[in-house]
């Protein structure tokens, strides 16, 4: 009760009953802020004061909420975002601010020489390229592309930071400014150019954690700086992708050098991006796609280089531009008036061939986007994937979402694929051991006929099984002891047992060729269950911790590992000395097939009688022809001899 001067307590006075508080939307006055009049709040007797307010006086207009601003994160700091007035609500003169963020290519850094190392690995490939053929030109042009990427990477990671010493135009990528959003938003320069360090407690959804503390060589737990080291594994990656393209250079297949492209571009991505939560189907097509999205920021790259030339240089690009086109349209005009005048521009002009032209056009994009998509994925880097470590102690719902099954759940199916591949495991012996006769009295076929019928259906169940153990270790409630011991039996029994089966399909088809005759075709086939046999070691090896992270990038490994190693063995020579060893031991042997492979063969042929060999050797020789020098290959430049 309050009391007069005197000390005197005076009577209390009834409050005139007021309307609520009309709610201010503004961004800065939170609701518990407003208070009404005559009320204390009890949070000013405390040690800290309360949080500055801003409260719309009564008939006043509504004041005008501050530009919010992004808090600094690992990504370069975008331009702050403005705020555009909303939609009006009912009953409130606020507009909703409405946040514009910047595009991602709007906040990767620009590292120095990205437009040199694009135009310089275009160009290299667009000059070393044969694309209709094999050749050396292909694993020089490679070599043109990682050099360029490893320049600016290189450069990028020894530039200074800006609180050690002054950052030039080309080091401004990376360029760290004071921590803060105010040093942020109190720069002068283009903010979208430079990365800021993150501020403590950050949580702004844009935030992407390019980096993880510890691992690619970077001290900088946020990834917003390039990193310092380049990782052992990135050296690994790049070197399978180089020695894939250098199969042109000593291999003449094309099957085989399509497919060593493809292995290359696949390990060229894996060498620029590590693990990201995006998972192996990102990962292996990154650069492409990164090619092709990084188009608006070689833009911006552009305009930075375009600020930095001075106005009478432009001028001068404009004349020469115009010069040209005024070239263009009066030299073929004057050509065409006077014969003496043509025939001297004709001579002194070379001689330009449009499919040329457009193939080189086409190479050069290509290469140039991937170079860029390799930058730009260096640059900006996807989220990386979690540890495996924080998997145990999950709840039963399961980690990040993904639903568990407890024993029985996935026990159901996994023991009746047990059941199922030992019955078959135990016929699979006693057809080993019966041989033909057995075949013939069980089934009515003979051996080489059993070995056909059955090889797409064994193949079909080994990949259908891989997915189901994939499936199960993904999904599998491993808590407790019990549950990882029983899953780790499980598992290993059924993957032993469907490598018997793949070991089976394996003999099938090498009984199928000895039978009816080798092909490469067959021999493919072969591979890839050999290569399947690999993927089931590599899930048994991840048993022993229960860690399946790295099974996936180490499937790819074992696939290029393979390729390598079958171009290594020359499949078509392997195919024509199986078939050579066949017409040895009495049997036909298919010329006409051996002739329609590569010159990779004629080592085999020239052994063979004077008729089989023109079959086969002729036929090659007649379409073989000439190599440039970015088209030189050891196996045709033999077969000339």
């Amino acid at each position: 009760m309050p009391e007069n001067p005197a000390g005197t307590p005076c009577p209390e006075r009834p409050q005139p009953e007021t309307a609520a508080p009309e709610p201010v939307l503004s961004a800065t006055v939170p609701p518990e802020t407003v208070a009404p009049e005559g009320e204390t709040r009890a949070s000013s007797e405390s040690a800290t004061p309360p949080a500055p307010t801003s409260v719309r006086a009564r008939g006043g207009p509504p004041p005008r909420p501050d530009t919010p601003t992004i808090p600094p994160g690992p990504w370069p700091a975008p331009p702050s975002p403005s705020a555009q007035p909303g939609p009006v609500h009912p009953g409130s003169l606020n507009p909703v601010p409405r946040l514009r963020i910047p595009p991602r290519s709007a906040r990767v850094p620009l590292p120095g020489g990205l437009l040199a190392a694009t135009v310089g690995a275009g160009c290299a490939a667009a000059i070393l390229v044969p694309l209709d053929r094999p050749g050396i030109g292909w694993v020089l042009a490679g070599l043109a592309i990682t050099a360029a990427v490893y320049g600016v990477d290189r450069a990028a990671r020894r530039a200074k930071p800006a609180e050690s010493g002054g950052a030039g135009p080309e080091q401004e990528a990376i360029a760290q400014p004071a921590d803060g959003p105010a040093a942020a938003r109190g720069a002068d320069t283009d903010a979208g150019d430079r990365t800021t360090k993150p501020a403590a407690g950050d949580a702004s959804p844009d935030r992407e954690e390019a980096l993880v503390a510890g691992e690619d060589g970077s001290d900088d737990p946020h990834g917003s700086r390039w990193p310092r080291r380049m990782p052992w594994a990135r050296i690994w990656w790049a070197a399978v992708a180089l020695a894939l393209l250098g199969v042109g250079g000593f291999r003449a297949a094309p099957w085989l050098f399509v497919l060593c492209v493809v292995g290359a571009a696949a390990a060229g991505s894996l060498a620029v991006v590590r693990r990201s939560v995006y998972g192996l189907w990102f990962d292996v097509p990154a650069v492409p796609f990164a090619g092709l999205t990084s188009v608006p920021w070689l833009s911006r790259a552009v305009t930075r280089a375009r600020g930095r030339v001075g106005t009478g240089s432009q001028r001068i690009w404009w004349s020469l531009a115009v010069a040209v086109a005024l070239l263009v349209l009066v030299v073929p005009l004057l050509t065409g008036a006077d014969a003496v005048f043509a025939r001297l521009v004709h001579g002194l002009l070379p001689r330009i061939d449009v499919p040329a032209v457009v193939r080189w056009g086409l190479v050069f994009v290509a290469a140039g986007l991937g170079t860029a998509g390799a930058l730009y994925l260096l640059a900006g880097p996807p989220p990386v994937a979690a540890s495996e470590g924080s998997e145990s102690g999950m709840d039963p719902l399961g980690w990040m979402g993904v639903r568990r099954f407890s024993p029985i759940e996935w026990g159901i199916p996994l023991g009746a694929l047990t059941i199922v591949f030992a019955a078959f495991v135990g016929a699979q012996i006693a057809v080993l051991f019966g041989g033909d006769d057995y075949v013939q009295r069980t089934a009515g076929l003979t051996y080489a006929q059993y070995a056909r019928s059955g090889f797409w259906q064994l193949s079909i169940v080994s990949m259908l099984t891989l997915a189901v153990i994939g499936t199960v270790l993904r999904h599998a409630l491993r808590q407790t002891p019990t549950q990882r011991r029983w899953l780790r039996g499980a598992v290993t029994v059924v993957t032993a047992s469907t490598l018997v089966i793949v070991a089976s399909a394996v003999h099938r088809m090498w009984t199928y060729q000895q039978a009816y005759g080798f092909t490469v075709m067959r021999l493919l086939v072969e591979v890839f269950e050999g290569w399947i046999a690999l993927v089931y070691l590599l899930l048994l090896a991840s048993l022993v911790r229960l860690r399946r992270g790295w099974v996936p990038r180490a499937a790819v490994g074992a696939a290029l590992a393979t390729l390598l190693a079958l171009a290594v063995v020359n499949p078509e020579r392997f195919v024509a000395e199986r078939n050579v060893q066949r017409w040895q031991s009495g049997k036909s042997l298919d010329t006409d097939y051996l002739s329609t492979l590569s010159p990779d063969v004629l080592p085999v042929a020239d052994r063979l009688p004077a008729a089989e060999r023109a079959a086969i050797a002729n036929v090659i020789r007649a379409r073989l022809s000439q190599d440039s020098w970015q088209g030189w290959n050891y196996a045709r430049a033999t077969a000339r001899h």
